[in-house]
């Protein structure tokens, strides 16, 4: 079929450009959504990033329940394998266990999602049950990172950030439940914010209440683009457990204006976790970078027990993950995970959690709050933290000491080597404060580096203003004109 456009000019088109020339008559929704399938088509092979394309979506998007006068006309969209059920589509989470899975309601976030004008044209992949760091179970599919196929992307939104990064579309969804957007946009030079608690519902299944650290949101290559999707889909569904608070102006009105001076602090130094040389001279001068836009920058950290908050995620993840997976057993009359169709370590996580006292979760809850009022404290004097996005650098395919396919025997110590790994982005989920990663640096072998800021809770808009100074300052180009190995318009480096 003929294209609507060069690659060159799909590549440039964030979704809210898409959105104009939908809604101006120059394209239309179906033929934007034919040149995604065709962007699948021609990349894919290479990354591994998609698991279905839903062909009638594509053709008719307005009978996919697709608003299509709502913000974003039609532009296509795919959905992590993981999270929001979309009514009589497959969702298999990454699992051979959940092959076949066809949930028949819609969640309230897909909804949101429909109304806000985004064309809901498939699923992108995630490690099993979204616990590991990377999609990478050769029995199921092995997700490459486009800027080196020889990489992971890490994740758990790993399908979405390939795709993206990819040049395939511009905008497409993640959850994030310890770094699962940030990290994966930060590895792959994109945009990933995790929202404040209390932004995205995660109805009917979970409350932020019972979920408690995970939360829905999108990966993106421009803020705009994020700020538009928050805008969109944000709100609480009917029963909500906590309240949902709204913003006081639009995200697109505000990151408009540059935000007042900052003070920013900066840190590497995060408990028994810090970064390698290189990721601190990166993290220095995106300071410098800040400074020069008038911000004030200093070394800081909050005063916060780590050892003690990294045990109370351990146990939080262990205990939610097992209950999980417990569900998914009891709706199969099984008595124990079948090893070959459950990955070893989600598992071991299993029969480390099923049995979680109610004392056990009293004093990990106990901590998550003085955690999140020691960052509380810590916002009071200061707008936002700095550190990188990970720890370590991204890793070789094959690297299974981070995955759930792991041969390790003991859950803890699995933990404990994924927090040196992942030690910057999970705590502001157990706080319910916003993060977001930003694509400013590089690693030493050219992939990019993620700089992570965070802010106190609810001051998301504050996040996305800052990125908006950054990516002007920058205009518009993140990457310098680079572009990863594998993309749709060929790939340079």
């Amino acid at each position: 079929m003929t294209m609507p456009m060069s690659w060159d000019d799909w590549a440039a088109q964030d979704a809210v450009s898409l959105a104009d020339l939908i809604r101006k008559g120059d394209v239309t929704a179906s033929e934007i959504g034919q040149q995604m399938a065709a962007a699948v088509e021609l990349v894919d092979p290479s990354i591994s990033a998609v698991v279905e394309l839903f062909s009638d979506a594509i053709d008719d998007p307005a009978s996919n329940r697709t608003n299509m006068d709502g913000p974003f006309a039609g532009v296509p969209f795919l959905m992590k394998d993981l999270g929001p059920t979309v009514k009589g589509r497959l969702q298999e989470m990454g699992s051979l266990f959940m092959q076949g899975n066809r949930p028949q309601v819609d969640a309230y976030l897909t909804g949101r999602v429909r109304g806000a004008g985004l064309n809901i044209v498939g699923r992108t992949t995630t490690p099993e049950f979204g616990v590991c760091s990377s999609a990478e179970n050769p029995a199921v599919y092995v997700t490459r990172n486009p800027w080196d196929t020889d990489f992971t992307t890490c994740g758990s939104s790993a399908g979405t950030a390939a795709s993206i990064a990819a040049g395939v579309l511009p905008l497409s969804h993640g959850t994030d439940g310890g770094g699962s957007i940030r990290i994966p946009a930060g590895l792959n030079g994109l945009i990933g914010l995790k929202a404040s608690r209390g932004v995205f519902s995660i109805a009917p299944g979970l409350s932020d209440l019972t979920g408690l650290v995970s939360t829905q949101g999108c990966l993106s290559r421009t803020v705009r683009d994020t700020a538009a999707f928050v805008d969109a889909c944000r709100g609480g569904a009917p029963g909500e457990f906590m309240p949902y608070w709204k913003a006081d102006r639009t995200y697109v009105d505000r990151i408009r204006s540059d935000p007042p001076r900052l003070r920013i602090a900066l840190s590497h130094e995060w408990g028994d976790y810090s970064a390698p040389p290189h990721f601190i001279s990166e993290l220095e001068r995106a300071g410098r970078f800040l400074e020069a836009l008038g911000h004030v920058v200093e070394w800081t950290l909050p005063p916060i027990d780590f050892r003690s908050a990294f045990a109370a995620q351990t146990m939080c993840y262990i205990s939610n993950f097992a209950q999980v997976i417990q569900g998914y057993l009891e709706a199969r009359s099984l008595s124990h995970p079948p090893a070959d169709l459950i990955e070893p370590i989600n598992i071991r996580i299993w029969e480390a959690g099923r049995d979680m006292s109610y004392h056990d979760r009293y004093k990990m809850q106990a901590v998550f709050n003085s955690v999140a009022r020691a960052f509380g404290a810590f916002f009071e004097d200061w707008d936002i933290i700095l550190t990188p996005v990970v720890a370590r650098p991204t890793p070789k395919i094959g690297t299974t000491e981070y995955l759930t396919i792991s041969d390790n025997s003991s859950v803890h110590d699995w933990f404990a080597n994924l927090w040196q790994f992942f030690a910057y982005t999970p705590l502001s989920n157990l706080a319910g404060i916003p993060g977001i990663s930003l694509p400013m640096a590089k690693q030493e072998n050219g992939l990019p580096l993620g700089i992570h800021a965070q802010a106190g809770q609810a001051r998301d808009g504050l996040l996305l203003q800052l990125a908006a100074q950054i990516e002007r300052a920058l205009d518009g180009k993140w990457h310098s004109d680079r572009t990863p190995a594998v993309h749709v318009t060929g790939g340079s480096r």
